[in-house]
């Protein structure tokens, strides 16, 4: 039996997946507007990667800078991208009702213009922001008021200032818990950070070789770009370990923290932690013949539960130690303290390669070959405020008092 000849209509009607409907054409205010997103976002992304704005040293930076400033000429278009200006590129933007009709035909560069070719500025090679590795940091980041963000401008200028004039070091940024303080500022991918508050608390940590109680909570962190932050205190901590740096604080301002309240401990005072010396039971030949190796630390809770597991952990030189003395320290001073005493006994920093069982290489920075009564007598000018007249002669091994013309602090 032939087969009956399908008409048009029987082709169109037989369409059980919809493949033949048509489509509702994409309104082209859209499209325009993300062209102009776009072209904003290069320009996030060169900082992003640069850590500065575009300047007209090559052509392809030449074309960025136009655009910027076309920007942040254009009031309308000011509108639209602020959102996205996580640099605070475009300032204070006032948020007037403008139609999107107004604000794409105030295009004075043509930025907008489909035919127009702007492939030589296109970052070919650059990821986009969703492909980077921070990106989920960046998109917590909000903006803040102009009027807000005065206070915290002013302090990222001085702590510029200082570092200019040498109050203040740039440092590689390790262990969270032991350098990421509120009060504190870090620089991340170039840009500097402060770190106002955080919402801190204990929760335990399971390890293979126990244990573990750290801190976690929400922090309120500020960007000198006029953004501000709520991420997590070691989600912060790991993105600045990744790709920052350590602010050291000016030696008034440890100085000060050290010493407020130091001297009398009231019973309202709470005791922030315990500073330990230790020396080590190892065997291996290379540390067992060393006189006067010691371990300077600091501890928040119980120093035996922090050692107990001294023989798995590179910290302890995967051995076995010894207490030798710990020191109460009330009011949140114990972890500066310690850094103190790190600085002033820097030159007699153990220097030394070792290797785990596992092969796993070890290069302690907080061993010191120094006699015990020294480090007492270093503790003691810290407890009596006059440790910043003095210095560690590693070739006598004797504490001495600084001459005029020394360095003014223990952080240049």
């Amino acid at each position: 039996m032939a087969k009956k000849k399908l008409t048009i209509d029987d082709i169109f009607n037989d369409d059980d997946f919809g493949l033949l409907d048509s489509k509702v054409k994409t309104s082209i205010v859209k499209t325009d507007e993300e062209r102009l997103i776009d072209s904003f976002e290069e320009i996030n992304v060169f900082i992003d990667k640069n850590d500065r704005e575009p300047n007209k040293s090559s052509m392809s930076e030449y074309g960025l800078m136009a655009k910027l400033k076309n920007f942040r000429d254009n009031e309308g278009q000011k509108k639209i991208l602020k959102p996205f200006d996580r640099h605070n590129l475009l300032g204070h933007v006032e948020m007037g009702k403008q139609s999107i009709d107004d604000i794409l035909n105030d295009d004075d560069l043509g930025l907008l213009e489909p035919d127009n070719d702007l492939d030589i500025f296109k970052f070919k090679h650059t990821p986009r922001q969703e492909d980077r590795a921070e990106a989920d940091f960046v998109a917590q980041r909000k903006p803040m008021k102009e009027k807000d963000f005065a206070q915290y401008e002013k302090m990222f200028l001085q702590v510029h200032k200082e570092i200019k004039e040498g109050k203040r070091k740039i440092r590689p940024f390790t262990n969270i818990e032991k350098n990421l303080h509120v009060g504190d500022f870090y620089l991340m991918n170039g840009i500097m950070l402060y770190l106002e508050s955080a919402n801190l608390k204990k929760e335990e940590w399971v390890q293979k070789s126990g244990n573990r109680v750290r801190i976690e909570g929400r922090t309120r962190t500020v960007f000198e770009n006029g953004t501000f932050s709520n991420m997590l205190y070691r989600s912060l901590g790991k993105q600045i370990q990744k790709d920052g740096k350590l602010i050291t604080n000016t030696y008034d301002k440890i100085e000060q923290d050290l010493f407020v309240n130091f001297r009398h401990v009231e019973d309202e005072d709470v005791q922030s932690g315990w500073i330990y010396v230790l020396k080590t039971k190892s065997t291996k030949k290379e540390l067992a013949g060393i006189k006067d190796l010691y371990k300077i630390g600091f501890a928040r809770g119980s120093v035996d539960d922090r050692i107990k597991n001294s023989k798995n952990e590179a910290t302890y030189l995967f051995a076995d130690v010894k207490k030798i003395v710990t020191y109460k320290v009330y009011n949140r001073n114990a972890d500066k303290l310690e850094n103190l005493l790190h600085r002033f006994f820097a030159k007699a920093c153990l220097d030394i390669d070792l290797f785990s069982e596992q092969g796993q290489r070890l290069n302690p920075r907080e061993w010191f070959v120094v006699p015990f009564e020294v480090i007492e007598e270093a503790i003691q000018l810290i407890l009596h405020e006059n440790i910043m007249h003095y210095e560690y002669d590693i070739h006598t091994n004797k504490i001495e008092r600084k001459n005029n013309n020394h360095n003014k602090n223990l952080l240049q």
